[in-house]
Parts: structure tokens; C-alpha cells; sequence
């Protein structure tokens, strides 16, 4: 198992990155602010434009350190990384693997995402006991648990992106009520995205960016292609196969979102809203939820299917080592990740 190091946060969009012998120097307005060996960091991720010198890009590939460009606002630029390592023997399997069962893992998945959407509202009833009867809730409880059933109905690929998006709309449709924090700063409407147009989308759209970069570096260090998934169409540019584990792990991204605004550990303050209408979090907000997504990748977690305690931060690794076992056919059918 890889040994959970630290991803780096460049949360400041001036900031550059330069190179000095094994160390990796941050300097804002020509001053060094901080240097940390490349031997404590797994991945890096820079919230700006001015970016970092050619050396550290060859360092970092040397390393395989990957280096994920985003912009202030969270939209995902573009990856620097080194060639693609590993047993080629294992990339040729995950095409045949997902050629010829491409319908029945996305399936696994889907099912997985609405399970999961379920055990996320009712952990909220758990602790909203003023909630357990609403009828709205329940009645989008049923309307998950009869699109689980419906997944394995489907013959087609299109089928199941109907299914997902009207399961989406009913999930969303009660989302407002799951935030306790009643702050008019943080109301939800509804599910949008590029460009979010409020707090919640804001934060929601932040985080699901920073876990498909952790998803697609997991999957570059067991050996498997992120770039082509099962699901999600192939595009260029985008790690398909990493949005596609994301879908069956954006329970934990929704519950993190939702405690940082029930907790009160984000304001109004910490986001800006554009002209357009767009709403993006500001230094001060990535800074916090970063903070906290660092500290949650840290704690321990019992993982449903290894039945053992591992560090959150490593999620991403085991489902990735799964897949790769599915793949080389070590077992006989891949665990999605469900919550307990």
C-alpha cells in the first residue's frame, strides 16, 4: 500500500514555484515563503496562473509527482506528469476488461452513487429527528431505491445516464433541507455547475475537482490508464476513468460540504460573486476548506469492504487497487464503494 504523504496547496494565485537541489521553493512578489522536500510531497495541485519553472515540472516527473493546474475558481486546467509506467500487460487488459463489460461495472457504480445518496439523507434524519417524517424526503427515498432497481434493468449505456440524471434531479430536489445552517448565504435551489451561481454549488463543484485528482493519481500509481473509463465518454484531456470511481464516492464529498456549513466553518464572507452570476470561493474560503479536507484525509475510516481501518486520505488508493485487481482477474467482480 502507498504511504499516504501530502498533496501541496497552492492557494495563492501569485505564488511560483522554482527548484533548489531536492527542495521545492514557493515565492510570492520575489520572496521565498516557505521550501519543503520533494520527498514529502505526493501530489500537487496550484490554484493560479503564473505557475511553476520547467525544472520543478522535471523534478515532479522524475518523482511522479503529478502537478494539477487549477484555476482560481476551481475549474480544472490541465496535469503535468511523466510517461505512463507500469505493466503494459495491465493497460491492455483494463481496454479488453472494460470493452467487453463496460455495461455491468457502470451498473455496479450507479447503484452504488444512489445507495450511497440514501445513506447520506438518512444520516441527516438521524440527526434531524424533525425530519424523519417529511414526506418530500421519503418520497425521494423511494424514487432512489426504485432507481437502484431500475439500474440493473437497463441494456444500454444511454439508459443508465437517464436513470442517473433523474435520480440526480430527485436527490438535489432536497438538499436545501439537509443543510441545517438555515443562513440565507448558504439556500440551495438546485444542482448547477460551470460556473456554480451559488455558495453550496460553489463548494460542492471545489471539492469534487480535488477528489477527481486524487482519484486520477491513485489510478496512475496501481497502473491503470485514468484517461479511459467505463462510463463517462472518452474526451481528450479529461480522466474518464477517474470521474467514473468519483460517482461512487461523491456521498463523501456531500457529507464534507454539508458539515462545513452545518458546523458553521464557512461564511458568507469566504466567496465572491462574479458579474456573470458565477460564485466561486475566494482565497480565504479555498484555504479553509482546504484545511479541512486535509484534516479528514487523516482520520481513520473502516472501509466497508476491506473491513479494516485505513486512513480517509487512502480511499482512493484501495479503489483503485480493486479495480486493478477486477482487471488482471484476480477477483472475480470489483467492490464499489458503499457506505455503512
Amino acid at each position: 500500500m502507498r504511504k499516504l504523504l501530502n498533496t501541496l496547496y497552492v492557494t495563492n494565485e501569485n505564488a511560483y514555484l522554482s527548484l533548489d537541489g531536492e527542495n521545492l521553493v514557493c515565492r510570492i512578489e520575489n520572496e521565498n515563503k516557505f521550501r519543503i522536500p520533494f520527498d514529502n510531497i505526493e501530489n500537487i495541485v496550484c490554484f493560479g496562473y503564473t505557475g511553476c519553472s520547467p525544472a520543478v515540472m522535471g523534478k515532479c516527473v522524475s518523482k511522479c509527482i503529478p502537478i494539477n493546474f487549477v484555476s482560481p475558481q476551481g475549474r480544472f486546467l490541465a496535469k503535468v506528469c511523466g510517461e505512463t509506467k507500469g505493466n503494459v500487460f495491465l493497460r491492455v487488459a483494463q481496454i479488453d476488461v472494460f470493452r467487453e463489460k463496460n455495461l455491468i461495472l457502470a451498473k455496479n457504480t450507479l447503484s452504488a452513487k444512489l445507495c450511497n445518496c440514501i445513506q447520506t439523507i438518512k444520516r441527516t434524519l438521524h440527526d434531524s429527528p424533525d425530519l424523519r417524517e417529511n414526506e418530500e424526503i421519503l418520497r425521494v427515498i423511494k424514487a432512489l431505491k426504485e432507481g437502484t432497481e431500475t439500474v440493473f434493468q437497463a441494456s444500454t449505456s444511454e439508459q443508465l445516464l437517464g436513470i442517473e440524471g433523474n435520480c440526480a434531479h430527485a436527490y438535489f430536489s432536497i438538499f436545501d433541507k439537509m443543510i441545517i445552517n438555515k443562513s440565507t448565504a448558504f439556500r440551495f435551489t438546485y444542482r448547477n455547475k460551470r460556473p456554480p451561481l451559488d455558495n453550496v454549488n460553489a463548494m460542492l463543484s471545489f471539492v469534487y475537482t480535488l477528489y477527481t485528482n486524487e482519484f486520477a493519481a491513485a489510478l496512475e500509481t496501481v497502473g491503470l490508464d485514468s484517461y479511459i473509463g467505463f462510463f463517462h465518454a472518452l474526451r481528450s484531456g479529461r480522466s474518464s476513468l477517474a470521474c467514473d470511481l468519483v460517482e461512487e464516492t461523491r456521498c463523501l464529498v456531500e457529507r464534507f460540504v454539508l458539515s462545513l456549513i452545518n458546523l458553521r466553518i464557512v461564511s458568507e464572507d469566504d466567496f465572491e460573486k462574479q458579474i456573470s452570476g458565477a460564485v466561486w470561493l475566494n482565497d480565504s474560503g479555498r484555504k479553509k476548506v482546504i484545511t479541512r479536507w486535509q484534516e479528514k484525509k487523516r482520520s481513520d475510516y473502516t472501509h466497508p469492504f476491506l473491513k479494516q481501518k485505513i486512513q480517509f486520505g487512502l480511499i482512493p488508493y484501495v479503489q483503485s487497487n480493486l479495480l486493478a485487481k477486477y482487471v488482471r482477474g484476480d477477483i472475480s467482480e470489483y467492490p464499489s464503494f458503499l457506505l455503512k
